[in-house]
């Protein structure tokens, strides 16, 4: 592991919209350096996706960009993170994410001229690797065609490059709704270690030969599934909290690997990654409603640099298109955050305050979000030796937090759950101590019909 000590290793320093390593843009846009920007981030309606859609296709992405940025013109804000995050058909046909990509930029440069309206793009092009069951991750059309679509993204000018990867999602759903956390370790820590690295040597790579940014990564296939799933009661909300705390580890790779940020939005596990790291964040939360819904509405702000809705149709409402109207919700958003950074750090300790008092006590997922817990889980996973130890480290952390917080009256969970905190102690404390050992033994217990081993260089 490339991090063995905390950028960040006090509570009190890790906060919204600093960060010890910001990031500026080509605009003049410096996330983590003292402001909050909002990023929009935005879909189509129900609508096939074919080469005789297209055209239907591109005139809703005109439509986004012109109404989204006139809006934020209008409100004279700072400046706009925009993401395109592309729909599997725009992956597997590069040149119909790039007709897109080219015209948000068409239109983010038309803003600048008429307005000066800052903006940057990010682009996630969409993981369909998994689309071949089992699934092929280190070579093939599918990979080929989305790092296709990363070369020529970077070279159209976007400039952050990020990705929901999904490397070991096959073996880690099966972990989520069987309970087994060890399969789950096995499945981020071992086997999705190995695919992160493989990837972002591969976009770090593509990101310098066009003098773009390789972002970062989310474990939104894994983390948030297990939010979901925690939601709708089909698994523990404490075993949902140990995920994402094991998640972090995954996610780390992106930066062991060049990556510098901002972290993409949907990454809960992001306040880990920054206080590691060092790096500026996105987060989202109580404003991504529309994509789905969390306990972390308000907590995932006290740490974020930027602040995005998830994803948003292109839909009417009342007030105006959908992507226009959250637009100004994020915009109002971080209005409220950039007011409390400039009172100073009395303005920030309050809004931090508030933010975590606000939603903490109420579920484990957002507990082990609060700036002190994040630093304790933080610290347990930079002082493993390895990856598959960090996992470990990551889980134990949070279990020990988890209990601290339900002894010391600070945390609600229903009394079924507690159970799943000694449950999961012993499992992760009984795993071995070496990784060879641990894979032999979870490689035994693995579907070859589902898990194909040599994708993952095991």
């Amino acid at each position: 592991m490339k991090y063995q000590s905390l950028t960040i290793d006090r509570p009190e320093a890790l906060v919204f919209g600093s960060a010890p390593h910001p990031l500026t843009t080509r605009s003049g846009m410096v996330i983590g350096g003292g402001c909050v920007y909002p990023e929009l981030n935005f879909t189509l309606p129900q609508l096939e996706i074919t080469a005789a859609t297209m055209p239907r296709v591109m005139q809703h992405y005109e439509q986004i960009i012109q109404g989204a940025l006139g809006r934020a013109a209008e409100l004279e804000t700072e400046g706009v993170v925009i993401e395109f995050e592309t729909l599997p058909p725009m992956t597997e046909h590069p040149e119909w994410g790039l007709a897109i990509v080219r015209i948000l930029l068409q239109g983010m440069e038309r803003f600048s001229g008429s307005h000066g309206l800052k903006s940057v793009l990010r682009v996630t092009p969409n993981d369909n690797r998994e689309f071949i069951r089992p699934p092929t991750m280190r070579g093939g059309f599918y990979l080929e065609r989305m790092l296709q679509l990363f070369d020529g993204a970077a070279k159209e000018g976007a400039e952050l490059l990020s990705i929901e990867s999904v490397g070991g999602k096959e073996l880690h759903d099966d972990a989520l709704v069987s309970g087994d956390i060890a399969a789950v370790i096995f499945s981020l820590c071992s086997v999705g270690v190995r695919d992160m690295r493989f990837l972002w040597t591969e976009i770090h790579r593509i990101a310098g030969q066009h003098g773009a940014i390789a972002a970062g990564d989310t474990a939104c296939g894994f983390g948030n599934t297990a939010m979901v799933l925690a939601e709708q009661r089909m698994i523990p909300r404490v075993f949902a909290a140990v995920v994402r705390a094991i998640s972090s580890v995954r996610s780390l790779v992106a930066y062991e690997c060049g990556a510098v940020g901002p972290g993409k939005d949907c990454g809960y596990e992001n306040p880990f990654l920054k206080a590691i790291t060092g790096f500026p964040m996105a987060m989202e939360g109580k404003t991504a409603a529309c994509a789905h819904l969390s306990p972390l509405g308000n907590i995932a702000s006290a740490t974020c640099d930027t602040w995005s809705n998830e994803s948003v149709q292109n839909i009417k409402l009342l007030g105006g298109m959908a992507p226009t109207c959250y637009m100004e919700q994020l915009i109002y958003d971080c209005r409220m955050m950039n007011a409390a950074i400039r009172d100073g750090s009395e303005g920030i300790a309050t809004y931090q305050r508030w933010a975590v008092g606000s939603d903490a006590r109420f579920d484990p997922q957002a507990y082990i979000l609060t700036p002190t817990n994040v630093i304790r889980i933080a610290n347990a996973v930079v002082g493993a030796g390895n990856h598959y130890r960090a996992g470990c480290a990551a889980a134990l952390a949070a279990i020990e937090v988890l209990r601290d917080g339900i002894e010391g009256g600070h945390l609600r969970i229903a009394e079924r759950e507690k159970i799943w905190l000694d449950t999961m102690e012993e499992t992760v404390a009984s795993l071995p101590e070496q990784e060879d050992d641990f894979i032999a033994g979870q490689l035994a217990l693995a579907d070859p019909t589902k898990f194909l081993a040599a994708e993952y260089g095991l």
